[in-house]
């Protein structure tokens, strides 16, 4: 007897960040950017305005190219699956969040002349996150120590001599969001 193979949501957060983010960057693609800068970008604004905060959240769908979106998306289908299934929907929603707001405070603060979008900052928080997946109270993982090493001091060389648009701030700080969050989750 032949058994039917069926295509299941296993990371619903996930590929809902996957599909948002795809249309939001297809929408300012087609818009020549309108709808990215409009939505899908952060930056400074005024504080009274809804749409800084807004913005706060929503950057993380907006991505400047297909590559770049193509890049983050990888990274998050990659990972996202097994950390959603392991801290569960609610946990990488917050982890999501959390990432999206502190990138965005610390952009708004600190490069207000810098506009931010993409989902680079949540990779690294996955990615970070996802070396704590055999972490036991009283341990530090090596892969943790290795990926800290290896991404993120990366990161701080790229920063400080490689002159781009990308945003090393974004990545540091959602390893370390990624980081924080996988000690506190793992700690108990």
């Amino acid at each position: 007897m032949k058994r039917k193979i069926k295509i299941t949501m296993n990371a619903p957060v996930v590929l809902g960040l996957v599909g948002i983010s795809f249309i939001a960057t297809v929408l300012s693609l087609v818009t020549g950017g309108f709808i990215g800068e409009l939505l899908f970008m952060t930056y400074r604004w005024p504080l009274t305005s809804p749409m800084t905060w807004i913005r706060a959240f929503t950057h993380v769908f907006g991505h400047a190219d297909l590559a770049h979106l193509v890049g983050n998306m990888s990274y998050l289908l990659l990972l996202g699956p097994l950390l959603e299934e392991k801290y569960s929907s609610k946990t990488l929603t917050a982890v999501i969040l959390i990432t999206a707001f502190v990138t965005s405070l610390i952009n708004y603060v600190f490069f207000p002349q810098v506009a931010l979008c993409g989902a680079s900052g949540v990779v690294f928080a996955f990615i970070v996150l996802s070396s704590f997946t055999s972490f036991k109270d009283g341990e530090i993982p090596l892969t943790f120590l290795l990926v800290a090493v290896f991404f993120i001091g990366q990161q701080i060389v790229d920063g400080l001599t490689v002159q781009d648009n990308v945003s090393n701030m974004a990545h540091i700080t959602g390893g370390v969001i990624g980081g924080w969050i996988g000690y506190k989750l793992n700690k108990k």
